[in-house]
């Protein structure tokens, strides 16, 4: 006789989609959204470069980088806003938007200091880009992860390429050669992968028609990748500003020479 308490059950008659229907269903979260300093804005703001910093270098540059002028934040309901500091801080878990002071160009940074998920990925894309804020030129500045990168990579060594929209490709030909955000940068290679918000942007970016360039990187923070970011940030698309690095700050990176997870949780960004 078969005991019916250790006995393994039989499979169920029901598929799991169907156990699913007595199950109460999670509740959705609610939807990004923009808010800005100024009481009531010019909206859609039109810069002529929109800055999107996703990697740990672009966000070090940039929180360093006087003067910025904060004008808004994208709130994303699922990140929690305990413990977030007066003063816009690199150890927060924040998405704000600067107004820099480029010659006489409108330049807009989104500084992303916490994780979107996938799934949020295209809700964010589409706040950045065509609804609120309506850019000419789009640049984001991403890492690359090594589980999508078709090759080896090694810790040793800096990597730096870039994709970009149709539209910012035909631009490079002709009498706009020099209007290329970053020449002379070779393409990330064929049968590699990007994912995320940086791909939600491109191909935001790609949908809209609008110019766009994405640069990644690699290792996901040195010193070493520091330096490539500045150097390609100063010569090809903010001259006008000032990007150099204090020697504390190059202290800094050299004794924090590999900071892979969440680096705005160290004491260096203070």
């Amino acid at each position: 006789m078969e005991d019916v308490i250790t006995e393994i059950p039989p499979p169920s008659r029901f598929f799991q989609e169907d156990l699913n229907n007595f199950i109460f269903p999670s509740p959705s979260l609610a939807s990004p959204f923009l808010v800005f300093s100024i009481p009531k804005p010019e909206k859609p703001l039109r810069p002529s470069l929109l800055i999107v910093a996703l990697s740990s270098p672009s966000l070090y540059i940039f929180h360093h980088l006087s003067p910025k002028t904060l004008v808004g934040s994208l709130i994303l309901p699922e990140v929690p806003f305990s413990g977030l500091s007066v003063e816009p801080s690199f150890r927060d878990k924040t998405c704000n938007i600067y107004s820099l002071n480029n010659g006489d160009k409108s330049t807009l940074l989104v500084s992303v200091q916490h994780g979107v998920s996938a799934e949020r990925s295209h809700l964010v894309a589409r706040l950045l880009i065509g609804e609120d804020i309506v850019p000419d030129r789009l640049l984001i500045l991403d890492s690359i992860q090594s589980q999508n990168f078709r090759g080896k990579l090694s810790p040793d060594e800096t990597y730096a390429f870039k994709l970009e929209t149709l539209a910012e490709r035909k631009g490079l030909g002709g009498s706009n050669v020099a209007s290329s955000l970053l020449k002379g940068l070779d393409y990330f290679p064929s049968g590699s992968m990007i994912d995320g918000l940086a791909a939600a942007l491109l191909s935001r970016c790609q949908l809209k028609k609008t110019k766009g360039t994405l640069c990644v990187s690699w290792p996901e923070f040195c010193s070493s990748v520091v330096a490539l970011i500045r150097s390609l940030l100063q010569r090809n698309v903010l001259p006008s500003l000032d990007l150099s690095l204090t020697q504390e700050m190059q202290d800094q990176c050299a004794r924090f020479n590999l900071i892979k997870h969440q680096p705005y949780d160290t004491e260096m960004y203070t």
